[in-house]
């Protein structure tokens, strides 16, 4: 069961965020708080000790500071910013964590540059008849939540819990 939650409740809670991104320019609350919540039942028992869950505590809180700060300068969404944190806790203070955020900076990166030439490109977009959600056209924003989407399914596989569950299936 617990081997179960950590290879579904992740990749499901990310794809569900990139969706809602994609077509509401919004990420609910409830995604990051079954990430969260997910997690917290998950580490005690994956082997996880008081110090690794401190870690993986810490990880967030991490996360949490430089995404609170992006908001604050209206950089990024408060929804991105809670996505990206309940995704961080699942990484821990682990090269993963590095690994995860790397991926979402490219993945950011290239998402906004696709987003901005479609942008520009919108009545041709819209002539073409080309499946672009109006939302994608329309917003003054980027939907980040794919990014995080992509870069944490991107690195998933690195991370502390993935290795641990995968290690109790051998």
């Amino acid at each position: 069961m617990i081997v179960g939650i950590v290879f579904l409740v992740f990749p499901l809670c990310l794809v569900l965020a990139a969706l809602t991104d994609i077509f509401e320019m919004t990420i609910p609350n409830r995604i990051p708080a079954v990430l969260l919540g997910a997690f917290l039942l998950v580490a005690p028992f994956s082997g996880l000790g008081w110090s690794g869950f401190g870690m993986h505590m810490a990880a967030a809180a991490l996360v949490f500071s430089g995404g609170f700060a992006l908001f604050a300068l209206n950089v990024m969404g408060g929804g991105d910013a809670k996505l990206l944190t309940a995704a961080a806790v699942w990484f821990g203070l682990t090269k993963s964590l590095l690994v995860f955020l790397i991926y979402v900076g490219y993945a950011g990166g290239v998402l906004t540059l696709l987003i901005l030439l479609l942008r520009a490109r919108a009545n041709l977009v819209i002539a073409m008849g080309l499946p672009v959600p109006h939302s994608i056209l329309s917003a003054k924003k980027i939907p980040y939540g794919i990014a995080i989407a992509i870069g944490g399914l991107a690195s998933y596989a690195q991370s502390p819990l993935v290795t641990q569950a995968l290690e109790s299936l051998h």
